[in-house]
């Protein structure tokens, strides 16, 4: 007769069931009691200096003495999928927070949330008159011919054709988890090919315009949570059993769920591009991208460049950012940082914490 291979005992399974509920039922309970105001992201203290339609430009509250602020101030340019708060996540895993305790003067370019009659911006709309219009207000509040950029993820794209076509207004580039060469598929000689990009090939971007607009955030969330699905559909829920009793891990689990799933929708004219131009005909590196009837040239990036990767990054593979060091202008100013972590723990991750921020203001001191 065979046996089960699992022996479960009866009273075994009766106290983890109970256990189950205990936490379920605290949980609830604290759930119930925290508000929307408990679960605070982007609030680390800024001004708003400019405000352009849907757009904002914040500058940060320095936390140094005056005296030991970096004089060349450094701008952000958050992606549009998603919310600038990863960068600015909860008080103690925050990007913008850890560069304002090494120093350095922080804006950051708020994409806010578009109206329908923002569907038809394109990415000459966002990066040859916003960032500029960007740039050039801290340019002038500083008095300086150029200033440091920082671009996350698919703003890191933008920052670095925007530095392509301004290279007289941008000091040192800071790139971050960025895809370049979109069909860069080989990691140390092993296929390595993100399951966004797979999707991004065969997808009817001309009909998602036409259907919707403005691409809703609910539909590209769906997106990314395919790249990973037991994991960040299934898993991380069950995980949260365990956390229900610590109100810090709650809240923390929650500002997360709060970024991910309170993002903006997209102008369909820019996702279009992002997805035909940059994605399917991979123009920026094959040397056919035009933004406002200029050639956008990588061999014009010739600042210094850090570019920074995730090794374990699900949605931008590795290869897919580093293909950049190919085609910049200055090699011998371009430089690689690998952080031990994924695409997102690159900003919140605990490592990450100790090594992004503190690394890249040393870099960006030094040039």
């Amino acid at each position: 007769m065979l046996s089960f291979p699992i022996q479960i005992r009866q009273d075994d399974l009766a106290r983890e069931v109970a256990e189950i509920e205990r936490k379920v039922t605290q949980g609830l309970k604290r759930l119930t009691d925290t508000t929307d105001d408990d679960v605070d992201i982007g609030s680390t203290p800024k001004d708003i200096i400019h405000e352009c339609e849907t757009w904002k430009l914040y500058h940060y509250h320095p936390k140094v003495d005056a005296k030991k602020v970096h004089k060349v101030p450094m701008v952000i340019i958050p992606p549009l999928i998603n919310g600038y708060e990863v960068a600015d996540l909860q008080p103690d895993r925050s990007l913008v927070t850890n560069f304002l305790n090494e120093g350095i003067d922080v804006y950051l370019l708020n994409w806010g949330y578009p109206k329908r009659s923002d569907m038809f911006l394109t990415w000459d709309d966002y990066v040859c008159e916003f960032i500029d219009e960007a740039v050039d207000i801290i340019r002038e509040r500083h008095k300086l011919k150029n200033i440091n950029m920082f671009g996350i993820c698919q703003g890191g794209t933008m920052s670095t054709c925007y530095s392509a076509l301004n290279p007289d207004k941008i000091r040192n580039l800071v790139l971050t988890v960025t895809p370049i060469d979109f069909h860069a598929g080989l990691v140390e000689g092993k296929p390595h090919i993100g399951l966004l990009f797979q999707m991004g090939k065969t997808a009817d971007v001309d009909l998602m315009v036409e259907a919707f607009g403005l691409i809703p955030a609910d539909v590209l969330n769906v997106s990314f949570l395919m790249a990973s699905p037991f994991t960040l559909m299934f898993g991380k829920y069950a995980d949260t059993i365990d956390m229900l009793e610590n109100r810090d891990a709650l809240l923390n689990f929650l500002r997360m769920e709060k970024w991910l799933f309170g993002g903006p929708d997209v102008s369909g004219a820019m996702y279009k591009g992002l997805v035909k131009t940059f994605l399917q005909d991979n123009s920026l590196v094959n040397g056919t991208l035009e933004l406002d009837g200029q050639k956008v040239d990588l061999k014009n990036v010739t600042m210094p460049v850090l570019n920074i990767f995730a090794e374990r990054d699900h949605l931008v593979p590795p290869g897919c950012t580093v293909a950049l060091g190919k085609h910049v202008g200055n090699k011998k100013a371009y430089t690689e940082m690998a952080i031990p972590t994924g695409h997102i723990g690159i900003y919140t991750g605990g490592l990450a914490q100790k090594v992004l921020a503190p690394q890249a203001a040393e870099w960006l001191k030094k040039n």
